[in-house]
Order: structure tokens, then sequence, then C-alpha cells
């Protein structure tokens, strides 16, 4: 069963059974990078919104493709840039990006910075342990909190590069961690997001997932 994290940060005990919520952007536009929002919605129109959504939120019943909506420029364009050059490889993505140009890319960017995403539920069962790893870590097994980049709340850095992830579906979460533990995705600075998932148990990923769709600003 699915929770709202409404009120997680004052009380995790406490929390509204099968809520959802919205969530404005955090920052809008293509911030640092250009980038024209009106150019990219034509294209995502053409090319996304098969798996993105119309919005930007994904597809229902398809949590295994992330939502785009209120991430980071900054972010958007590294990862599509990085599919397009093919320093991170996806078969439905990689296709997809290499024939963009970068003005192109740049003005995907700033459209889906601009949008509004729907937020998240929480596994109700999940949301103590989730916090715990993504408040505290697991100082046993080197397990660092997820607060140090992505912030209490969950929304990243635009400058740093850090994703917002508040809201992210847990299934495509969970699906990012353990690539990034099997290496199969290298794509993250100075092996910063392996170093993490390294040793992180299935059970802790699972739950640190389900934490972080919850959680709003």
């Amino acid at each position: 069963m699915k929770i709202s994290l409404r009120s997680a940060l004052a009380a995790a005990a406490l929390l509204a059974v099968g809520t959802t919520f919205a969530s404005p952007a955090p920052e809008s536009g293509g911030i640092g990078i250009g980038g024209d929002p009106e150019k990219g919605k034509e294209k995502a129109n053409q090319i996304c919104q098969a798996c993105h959504g119309m919005d930007g939120n994904g597809i229902p019943g398809q949590p295994v493709w992330p939502k785009l909506a209120g991430q980071h420029p900054q972010y958007i364009y590294k990862q599509l840039m990085n599919f397009k050059n093919n320093e991170r490889y996806n078969v439905q993505m990689s296709p997809m990006a290499m024939p963009l140009t970068e003005e192109e890319v740049k003005n995907l960017a700033a459209y889906y910075a601009s949008l509004e995403q729907s937020g998240g539920t929480a596994e109700a069962d999940l949301v103590k342990k989730g916090e715990q790893i993504y408040r505290a870590g697991n100082a046993e097994t080197g397990v660092p909190a997820c607060t140090g980049c992505h912030g209490p709340a969950g929304l990243g850095s635009n400058l740093a590069k850090f994703p917002r992830i508040s809201g992210q579906h847990s299934e495509y979460l969970a699906q990012t961690l353990q690539y990034f533990r099997s290496q199969e995705r290298a794509n993250d600075p100075n092996g910063m997001m392996r170093g993490v998932a390294a040793n992180m148990t299935d059970e802790e990923i699972e739950a640190v997932a389900a934490y972080i769709e919850g959680l709003r600003r």
C-alpha cells in the first residue's frame, strides 16, 4: 500500500493512505544552458511523449520510465548528451538521443525543467527503513546518506548536476541504483553513485526508492 509523505518530515508514522500531491519544478527554464522551452515542447511531442508522457510525468503502468517534469535542466542536458555521445547507453534512449543536435538537447532540457512534477506516494511498510537510509545512510556498511547531495527534500542541485529525485517513480529509482551497483551505468562523476550503491542491499534499495518517491518540497 502506498502512502503520501506529505507530513513525513514531521511524523513519518502519521501518513495519509493513498494520497497523492503535486510539487512545483524546483528551478524552471533552461538555467545555465539556454534553450527554448517552446521549441523543446515541439520536439518532445515528436519523440519523447510515448515514454515520458504528455506532461513529462511518465506513462501510467510504465514506472521504469522516469519523470522528467521539474527536473534540473543541467542534469537533463548532461544525460541526453551522454546518451548522444555513447557515454551512457540504453537500448531505447540511445537511438533517440544520437540524432539530436546540441541545440535540440538544450531546448528539451529547458522544456522539461519548466513543467510541474506530479509528485508520488510511498509504500507504508518501507517508509521507516527508507527514511533511515536516506537521512543517515548505513555507517556499518559505508553507505552514505542521500541528503548530502540530493538534500533533505530530494530536490538536488542544478549547478552541481545532482538530480531532483523526490517524487520519482520508485521502480525507476530502484532500477537505477541497481544499475549503478552492477556498474551497468557508469556516467556518474568520479563514480559517486557507483560508490554509494556498491554496498547497498536489495532491501535497502527498495526501501529508499519507495521513500524518495513520497518525498516532497
